[in-house]
């Protein structure tokens, strides 16, 4: 396939704005191993392979099992993601697809019980 758009010429006010989000939630105080793994997540959601690429080191970075990186995709029927990490990735989820422009307060209670 031949590539389309030269992402390092032409999506570099895109990626400083990504790059300035992630400065700002990396002081905040969600551990860096679920902070990667949401990353991860919404990079699988959106398809971005050099996204997936780059997540996919950090996370091995610190000290994230391959079992669990291999299975993020189906991780609602996976046994060994704790209620926090669920919580988490439910969350973005909801955010990266917002289908109907919506989040569900289920979600949001869920999510409020394990995150301030």
């Amino acid at each position: 396939m031949e590539q389309r758009i030269n992402f390092y010429a032409n999506g570099n006010g895109a990626f400083q704005s990504l790059s300035g989000l992630a400065a700002h939630l990396g002081k905040c105080s969600i551990e860096k191993q679920l902070l990667h793994l949401i990353y991860f997540r919404v990079s699988q959601i959106n398809g971005c392979a050099f996204c997936l690429d780059m997540h996919s080191k950090d996370l091995l970075a610190v000290a994230e099992t391959t079992q669990r990186l291999l299975v993020l995709d189906a991780w609602k029927e996976a046994p060994f993601y704790s209620d926090r990490e669920r919580a988490a990735l439910t969350w973005a989820e909801a955010l990266t697809k917002l289908n109907d422009g919506l989040i569900a307060d289920e979600i949001y209670n869920d999510v409020k019980a394990h995150f301030s």
